[in-house]
């Protein structure tokens, strides 16, 4: 941390959060950490480690590659791989107990075993159209073939593409419904099909046993009757000050200072993840707003300042999860893609 450019990261927070969601939501019998993305940016095992602590019992990833990371320190959760994982790596899958996803008859004929060995969960498509299980004959040629190769069917779920709206939300269960209509879902040991935001906002199907929880472990998501926490936060410092008058500040000469501008200099930029459009936006310094001037650098920023800033002085690029929902539009994007494009060249520190 030798630029004074870190993330801090409140894993006291995120058990807080989840423990909340839980006690709220307790009847169910599976809780997923999903972790994907080094959990949504913000770090792996002391993240990892909490959100089990808090009561999440099955963790869910979006890679292989992902799954053995977390395998290679914590050995007895169960882990689902959410994405689909080419036939010649379901060996290392049984090895290290990574459950599969089935998405496809293609890939399931691929795959060539003859025992009990692998744990899959299918995946139907019911309306986002991304991977999965298309309709009731497929699926129902997919259990015939897990059953012939022995492969121990675990679960069953989808993934609810628009849960703001009900009239999608419902139609998808429908149609969940109607695509596992030949089969008892309550013979399947897991089904899952709430993510953080449907959890709160649609009642518990009598064959659902489990949800994934994501955003929501962060304090990202609206609960009712529940106040979350923050958990993240991305700090850097004043390392020069430049006084301007009427001179080009950065690249491309977008920026002209006015009379005795005071241009603070900070060492964060767009290879951090900071990119370009976020010129004009927000920063704190010192409890006051200042905005971000000129083209963002590599590995600098430039923030407007006046005379009672001062080099040391720290810099909150990102605050709170207000704030990171205020950048998110600001960006015209998502929470999820603000915390996940900061790099890994930004330490995370947990407290």
């Amino acid at each position: 941390m030798y630029r004074n450019t870190y993330i801090e990261i409140n894993t006291k927070n995120i058990e807080y959060n989840i423990k909340e969601i839980i006690k709220k939501h307790n009847n169910y019998k599976y809780y997923f950490g999903v972790v994907k993305a080094d959990c949504y940016g913000h770090g792996d095992f002391p993240v990892v480690k909490s959100i089990i602590n808090a009561g999440c019992n099955y963790l869910a990833v979006a890679t292989l590659e992902e799954a053995l990371e977390i395998r290679n320190i914590i050995k007895d959760i169960p882990i689902l791989c959410l994405g689909i994982i080419d036939s010649k790596y379901i060996p290392i899958c049984i090895k290290n107990n990574i459950t599969i996803t089935i998405s496809n008859i293609e890939q399931l004929k691929n795959i060539n075993i003859n025992n009990n060995s692998l744990k899959a969960h299918i995946k139907i498509n019911t309306g986002m159209n991304r991977l999965g299980i298309n309709n009731k004959e497929e699926l129902n040629k997919v259990i015939s073939i897990i059953k012939k190769k022995k492969i121990t069917l675990e679960g069953i779920y989808t993934h609810i593409y628009n849960s703001s709206n009900k009239e999608d939300t419902l139609k998808q269960i429908e149609r969940f419904e109607l695509i596992t209509k030949d089969i008892n879902l309550n013979n399947i040991p897991i089904v899952h099909i709430y993510a953080s935001e449907a959890t709160d906002l649609y009642p518990k199907k009598d064959y659902i046993n489990g949800i994934r929880l994501g955003l929501a472990m962060y304090g990202l998501i609206d609960y009712k009757d529940i106040k979350f926490k923050d958990t993240f936060s991305l700090y850097s410092e004043v390392i020069q000050i430049n006084k301007v008058s009427n001179e080009i500040v950065g690249y491309n000469g977008i920026y002209k200072a006015n009379n005795n501008e005071y241009i603070a200099v900070i060492p964060i930029g767009y290879a951090d993840g900071i990119i370009r459009k976020n010129t004009g936006r927000n920063v704190y310094i010192n409890n006051k707003k200042y905005k971000i001037v000129g083209n963002i650098c590599m590995d600098m920023l430039f923030v407007k300042v006046d005379n009672t800033i001062k080099v040391g002085d720290k810099v909150t690029l990102i605050k709170d999860n207000n704030h990171i929902k205020e950048i998110a539009k600001y960006l015209d994007t998502i929470s999820y893609e603000i915390l996940c494009s900061i790099s890994k060249r930004v330490p995370r520190i947990y407290k």
